[in-house]
């Protein structure tokens, strides 16, 4: 017999096997020796009275053996299978590829970028140098951007398709077990690495197909319907079927659906700061004590409020993180950030940004790269605010609610540095009023947030793709061209890794069930 109940538990017996033994007997009103064994099904933090506690869901096994679940997946071999073209090695494009695998069909995957090893030479150029490949940086190469941008899994997709069964993929290609159980679940970038390539392995296995450094330049079709893809180098590869999974800081995909007068969307996106704190000051907001219990991981935080009718919100908060450059162009700042699995450096950095809408831009219902020109535009005056190299303008918190340059700039994570601005003159009046009169009220929603030892880092701008490329609800081609799947994030159709790869898989059963 099994049974599930939700228990607390103090930090100090989380890993204390006969202790959660012993609660589940309690509260099952059963002798502790019935309990053969159990398994923690949630796990999460509850931190909202004075004492932090664990809330696991625990399934026990009472008079029979404890029973773990195995995932293994089926895949097919597909080497004289029917082609499907996926453009970009992203988590969408992956995981479209793993699932055609499970479907009989063949995927033949181009990515622009390099092997998810290969690029750590890029990124370490961008850090160290301020030199952006625009072909490999940590936005384009396998694994897409979350592979070197943190690898945080939490997503609310859960209507969109299998959310576990991501989840399970990723733990059978090498990733731990507790993503399956935690609230928040995350993979960490020192991980992901060698988890993309044992999908990689897996695919070229059953004879699946990748492509590197092989950038498509151009979609092909004859009477509205796709034939295939030509690349860089002049290569035509024909297939019926093309699913374009290339991630939202993409442009030349849009420049090229511009040129051929397909249909494209402009897509309200956000755009703000990235505001870093010491993480010493966010566990003690969050967990009330003055040193965090070693049990505990560095704290979390999630802020939002309403200001002249407009929401300012926290986005892809990073405990123990890392600020990293992600810049795509070597004319413009951007800004993200990542975690180690551990989380254990000694800052916190989450995005806070402001939902930029479509009449806060002119001439967007005519042009649907007006909100696209917008972000470049901010992006590149970031990039002249901070001098060149990649160094970021910024500045400390209270200094920039009070409307003052900052004397100087506390020790940060962003390695290709930082320079003290007024942020006024990068970000747009609305946007920096926004933040301004937000900013004050996070102090109060959240004790220490609000303090100079913070500092603000110019432009977070690439939270979602701001150009959507339109497809029909129910077959998820492309209106104008048959067999053409607009995929995920780079497309609108997603916001993170896991509710990519829903996506692309999403995409393939649309493709499979066409044929």
């Amino acid at each position: 017999m099994q049974k599930e109940i939700e228990l607390p538990i103090p930090p100090d017996f989380i890993h204390d096997e006969g202790y959660i033994k012993q609660q589940g007997a309690q509260k099952l009103r059963i002798p502790i020796k019935r309990i053969h064994g159990f398994r923690v099904h949630k796990r999460s933090i509850d931190a909202r009275g004075r004492q932090v506690l664990y809330r696991i869901k625990v399934i026990f096994f009472i008079d029979e053996a404890p029973i773990l679940p195995t995932v293994i997946s089926e895949l097919k071999d597909v080497r004289d299978a029917p082609p499907v073209i996926i453009i970009g090695a992203g988590p969408a494009g992956l995981f479209a590829a793993y699932r055609c695998l499970e479907l009989g069909l063949k995927p033949i995957v181009f990515e622009r970028g390099k092997e998810v090893r290969e690029r750590r030479r890029d990124l370490a150029r961008i850090n160290k140098e301020g030199v952006v490949n625009p072909e490999s940086n940590y936005c384009f190469g396998e694994g897409g951007a979350g592979t070197y941008s943190d690898g945080k899994l939490y997503t609310r997709s859960n209507k969109r398709g299998d959310v576990h069964k991501v989840l399970s993929i990723f733990v059978e290609h090498g990733a731990d077990e507790d993503i399956l159980i935690d609230a928040r679940p995350h993979i960490g970038t020192n991980k992901l690495p060698h988890i993309i390539e044992s999908m990689r392995h897996r695919i070229l296995e059953k004879g699946g197909e990748i492509l590197f450094d092989t950038k498509v330049v151009d979609i092909l079709a004859e009477f509205g319907q796709v034939t295939g893809v030509q690349t860089a180098d002049g290569t035509v590869f024909r297939a019926q079927h093309v699913l374009v999974a290339t991630g939202h800081s993409a442009r030349d995909i849009f420049e090229l659906f511009r040129r051929k007068n397909w249909l494209l969307e402009a897509k309200p996106f956000a755009l703000g700061v990235r505001i870093e704190h010491p993480q010493e000051i966010i566990d003690r907001a969050q967990y009330h004590c003055d040193l965090r219990h070693d049990n505990l991981p560095p704290a979390y935080y999630s802020l939002v409020e309403q200001v002249q009718g407009r929401g300012v919100f926290s986005f892809c908060m990073c405990p123990g993180g890392i600020i990293a450059p992600c810049a795509t162009d070597a004319d413009e700042i951007v800004v993200n950030g990542w975690s180690p699995s551990k989380r254990n450096n000694p800052h916190a950095n989450s995005g806070t940004v402001i939902q930029i809408n479509l009449d806060d831009v002119p001439q967007v219902e005519t042009n649907p790269f007006a909100l696209l020109d917008f972000q470049r535009q901010i992006e590149q005056r970031a990039f002249e605010q901070g001098g060149g190299n990649l160094v970021a303008p910024a500045q400390r918190m209270v200094d920039f609610v009070e409307n003052r340059v900052s004397h100087d700039l506390p020790v940060n994570s962003y390695k290709p540095g930082t320079r003290s601005v007024n942020l006024n003159e990068v970000l747009p009046q609305f946007v920096h009023e926004a933040l301004r009169e937000a900013l004050p009220v996070f102090g109060k929603k959240m004790h220490g947030y609000y303090t100079n030892e913070a500092i603000l880092v110019g432009v977070e701008s690439r939270t979602s793709s701001p150009i959507r490329i339109p497809r029909d609800k129910e077959t998820l081609q492309h209106p104008q061209i048959a067999g053409l799947y607009p995929c995920a994030e780079g497309a609108g159709y997603a916001g993170g890794i896991v509710s990519a790869a829903i996506d692309g898989m999403n995409c393939v059963e649309a493709i499979s069930r066409r044929l």
